[in-house]
């Protein structure tokens, strides 16, 4: 089984790495029209699916670039697989709202919705919305819902990019779709900070294996020690792991495949990145703790992504459950 890129997929890679390499910020990402690659074609669209999610993400991630893109495409392409040609035609801007307090992204929301005078409303809270300010996609109970600019609060992330947490109070909403919904934008979502942080990874293990390269102790080259060249085979023996299960998991949700056991193998995988990053601090020495360096932001990106998916013990219990 070839699991090669196939060649519009290269071609999206090498536009995103581009892309990013000059520039980078949102407003050159959609001009170049990465972030609506996956909005339908008849709705302005290139109408690509979770493969092609994944691999703009992953190279989002492989220069830790503070970009709304992870929440503009898993959202762009739920509304493709569930909504309504107008709910696809929205304007950018739209994020998620899947997590509630002290809650498992796994887990049934616990926010309600109730129909009113022919739409919806919806009760409830939730945290680590990240890029708020325009719509919001909203998991509940009856359903997957459109929610136009709610009322936040900031959240402090680690890697600064904005989020809040958004509080529900009998707030109108637009149904998109039923349970089949929550549980396919959760995958995506999953999906989608696993790719990222695959990125995360491989670019802060070339950054280290440059770093360990080029810079000497006791008159050699720091990869000539043993112990160095152990410990930067452990950061990408991680990476490859991550990657593995990531493309495994994407690949099976454009094939409509189940793909749980694999979307949880990559959310433990995105936990253990966070080691993998220790590991490049360590072997960057006093530079890997200045804030100035770049690879500060891939480390506190790494955090932000296992953190969104609940952390690495919380998937070992997904993975129990799934088993």
């Amino acid at each position: 089984m070839d699991f090669n890129l196939d060649e519009t997929q290269q071609d999206l890679r090498k536009l995103a790495a581009e892309v990013l390499a000059r520039e980078g910020d949102e407003e050159r990402l959609r001009q170049a029209g990465l972030m609506s690659v996956c909005v339908p074609e008849e709705a302005g669209g290139a109408g690509l699916g979770p493969v092609e999610l994944a691999v703009v993400l992953r190279e989002v991630g492989a220069r830790a670039a503070a970009v709304p893109a992870l929440p503009a495409l898993v959202s762009t392409l739920t509304l493709a697989r569930y909504g309504t040609l107008d709910q696809q035609r929205r304007p950018g801007g739209m994020t998620l709202a899947l997590r509630e307090p002290g809650r498992a992204l796994a887990d049934p929301p616990s926010t309600a919705a109730r129909p009113v005078d022919g739409g919806w409303a919806l009760t409830g809270r939730k945290v680590s919305v990240p890029y708020p300010g325009g719509a919001v996609l909203v998991t509940a109970d009856e359903g997957l819902f459109l929610v136009e600019s709610p009322a936040t609060t900031p959240e402090y992330t680690s890697t600064g990019e904005p989020a809040a947490t958004i509080v529900l109070d009998g707030t109108p909403a637009e149904r998109v779709a039923g349970a089949d919904a929550v549980t396919g934008a959760r995958r995506l979502f999953m999906a989608a900070v696993a790719a990222q942080a695959g990125g995360v990874l491989a670019g802060a293990l070339e950054l280290t294996t440059e770093y360990i390269r080029t810079r000497k102790q006791f008159g050699r080259a720091l990869a000539e020690f043993q112990a160095v060249t152990m410990q930067i085979a452990d950061v990408y023996i991680a990476a490859r792991a991550l990657d593995v299960a990531m493309w495994s998991s994407v690949w099976r949700l454009a094939e409509d495949l189940p793909a749980d056991q694999d979307l949880a193998l990559a959310a433990y995988h995105v936990g253990e990145a966070c080691k993998a990053l220790y590991t490049c601090q360590h072997l960057h020495g006093g530079l890997g703790l200045d804030v100035t360096y770049p690879l500060h932001r891939y480390f506190a990106q790494a955090k932000h992504l296992s953190h969104l998916l609940g952390g690495a013990d919380a998937q070992l219990d997904l993975i129990g459950a799934l088993l």
